[in-house]
């Protein structure tokens, strides 16, 4: 006999994934089914025994009822085929001994009748009351988990805290044994329903052959070895149910003797592996509601290639949410909840906040999606890629506090020379690849930090030498006869190293880049700053001390551009120097500064475009005076741009003004 291949493993009943729900349905389907026919199959089997004067009918519906196991086309029916057959068998013994059944009562009562019922009220209850405690479990699982999801993390409660991990705790643990119980119900339903399809048969047949002597010549020797080979098969098919049973009572306490950790949220032991190509679980999405509302909804999802797929529960099968190609992902602060992170498709007009359970899943989640964002998983070693990627990224972004000199004998980041990126009549090439922007493993410096012998001499208020080469003096005088200055509250976010100066995908990319790096090492706190645009430069001012952070001339800027997303980031590409081979001129290096701004990013742009169009009109002093007859002016014959930073541009700004030279 060929034992049953279809089984609810016990080892997923604490995961829950969707995929264990649907085939738990399947075995919830075939319990269904399987009680509708043990009801009919027994509301026949009474009839025969109450309705004697009416026997050969009933015994002929019988008959018919056994043909009908087969057509029930149970999804879990495989290796009943020898039970089909011997069903068969029988439906043509009743068809023969329809005459012979006239007193059957007690024998059918004991051997046919009570068997049947004893299964239906036993083992069918049975799955129908653990089905309701499973439900009952499960709903209260998701309570507890959707009032530790909204825990606070600024205004932390210790004691709600505890409370609500030792409810969450209870209620899986509660789950995971109500889940164990019904699968093992489940399970053993399998071969238990063969036997209670089979015994009642058995007992009719036996009780047939006992009181009808006359039908003894004619059915017992016929059919004698016919009864013991399902008498053995029935014998075969109890010892696997023992055994089964038996494996999974073992099963069940060895996955029960496990630590309570397993049971506790956020209480991860194992280190973040940040070299998946692969991940799976659930997690928190944000819906909005309304307007201003949003809701939270607890989801399955998995990556498949380069796709992220959502799973509800009890789905067969999971649906595209975003294509991960040339995504980025950041973690972001949303609504007091902890571990969220932003999803964003390449062409930025998808996104989707995400929250996780624990800190390790949330950072896995980010780590994964940027590994498949690089395409990793199509080349042929996807795990040696990831792992090379991943060890080359964290040197890449280790953060840098302050603009200090390499060592020497330190690597020098990749350079392009001049040309990298060629522009042949005002048309940039298209689509470059981010190889050609910014070399592989540039490092990213995430402040901006004065050092203390430029802030005593600036305090002093002597001559001091600020990067580029000009006295205090000298800065003081340019910044008296510039006719621009504008104010703006900034956030820097990072630079780094790039290949050209020409190409606004620089920008989006060094962004890109300064944000997953961000990510990765969970630097979230940015330092205001004030970022000052005039006529001759930019400086970035530190608001308490007034003291200039680091100046930028402003004919070293090459591009600016603002995020074409996100508006509140913006960027700059500033061209210097490279000594570092020997040249008596040296080689143009292109760095790319990275802020986010109270303001638009494009308010930034457009100030610094202004003041470009200034410095070229000063070469003219007929065009100068047009410009200064086109723009409100001070008191003191400054530019005006804008009231306040937060102010609107006057009414004669067009929108095309508004775009930067980028």
């Amino acid at each position: 006999m060929p034992a049953v291949h279809h089984k609810l493993l016990l080892e997923d009943a604490l995961h829950d994934s969707p995929q264990t729900r649907s085939l738990l349905s399947v075995f919830e389907e075939d319990a269904l089914n399987l009680t509708d026919y043990t009801n009919k199959l027994l509301q026949t089997m009474q009839r025969v025994f109450g309705a004697q004067s009416e026997m050969g009918l009933a015994t002929e519906q019988l008959a018919q009822q056994l043909l009908d196991y087969e057509k029930k086309n149970f999804a879990l029916g495989k290796g009943d085929e020898e039970v089909i057959t011997m069903l068969q068998s029988f439906a043509k013994t009743v068809g023969e001994l329809n005459s012979l059944h006239s007193e059957l009562a007690n024998q059918m009562a004991d051997n046919m009748v009570f068997p049947l019922i004893q299964f239906r009220e036993k083992d069918l209850t049975e799955i129908s009351t653990l089905k309701e405690i499973y439900s009952i479990a499960t709903d209260e699982h998701e309570a507890a988990m959707v009032k530790y999801s909204r825990l606070p993390k600024k205004r932390e409660n210790e004691k709600m805290k505890t409370d609500l991990i030792k409810e969450v705790a209870y209620t899986r643990r509660k789950q995971h044994q109500s889940s164990l119980q019904y699968y093992c119900a489940l399970n053993a339903l399998q071969y238990r329903k063969r036997v209670a399809m089979l015994e009642p048969m058995l007992g009719y047949t036996q009780a047939q052959i006992s009181f009808f002597k006359k039908g003894i010549e004619l059915v017992s020797k016929k059919m004698d070895n016919f009864l013991t080979s399902v008498s053995k098969m029935t014998q075969s098919i109890q010892s696997q149910l023992d055994s089964e049973a038996e494996a999974m009572r073992s099963s069940q306490r060895e996955l029960l003797s496990v630590d309570d950790s397993v049971y506790t949220p956020d209480h991860d032991q194992q280190s973040v592996n940040r070299t998946l190509i692969q991940k799976a679980g659930y997690l928190n999405i944000r819906n909005k509601t309304g307007l201003v509302t949003t809701a939270w909804d607890r989801l399955y999802f998995f990556t498949q290639g380069g796709n992220l797929m959502c799973q509800p529960r009890g789905a067969v099968a999971g649906g595209m949410v975003l294509d991960l190609d040339n995504s980025s992902v950041m973690a972001v602060e949303c609504e007091d909840r902890r571990y969220c992170f932003q999803i964003t498709s390449s062409t930025g007009k998808t996104s989707m906040i995400l929250q996780a359970e624990s800190k390790k899943e949330y950072e896995e989640w980010i780590c994964t999606v940027n590994n498949i964002s690089r395409q990793i998983y199509l080349t042929d070693n996807p795990e040696a890629v990831a792992i090379r990627l991943n060890q080359t990224a964290i040197q890449a972004v280790t953060p840098i506090t302050s603009f200090e000199k390499r060592q020497e004998g330190a690597p020098n980041p990749d350079r392009a020379k001049p040309g990298g990126v060629h522009v042949t009549g005002g048309t940039q090439k298209s689509a470059p690849e981010p190889e050609d922007l910014i070399a592989p493993g540039t490092p990213i410096q995430f402040d901006i930090t004065l050092p203390a012998s430029e802030f005593m001499d600036q305090n002093r208020g002597g001559r001091r030498t600020n990067p580029f080469g000009e006295t205090g003096e000298e800065c003081l005088a340019e910044s008296d006869d510039s006719l621009l200055q504008q104010v703006f509250e900034v956030r820097f976010l990072g630079s780094m190293a790039v290949r050209c100066g020409n190409n606004q995908e620089v920008i989006y990319e060094a962004m890109r880049q300064v944000l997953a790096a961000r990510a990765i090492h969970n630097i979230f706190r940015t330092t205001e700053s004030h970022l000052m645009v005039t006529s001759n430069d930019i400086r970035l001012i530190d608001p308490q001390t007034q003291v200039n952070k680091i100046t930028f001339q402003l004919g070293d800027v090459t591009q600016f551009a603002a995020h074409q997303e996100n508006g509140r980031l913006m960027g700059f590409v500033v061209e210097g120097r490279d000594w570092s081979e020997g040249e008596e001129e040296g080689q143009p290096a292109f760095s790319a500064y990275i802020f986010e701004s109270n303001t638009e990013g494009e308010k930034v742009c457009y100030t610094i475009n202004l003041a470009k169009d200034i410095t070229e009109a000063k070469k003219d002093p007929e065009a100068l005076a047009q410009l200064m007859k086109n723009m409100p002016l001070t008191n003191d014959g400054k530019f005006l741009l804008l009231e306040s930073e937060m102010g609107n541009e006057p009414e004669r700004v067009t929108q095309e003004d508004l775009e930067s030279e980028a």
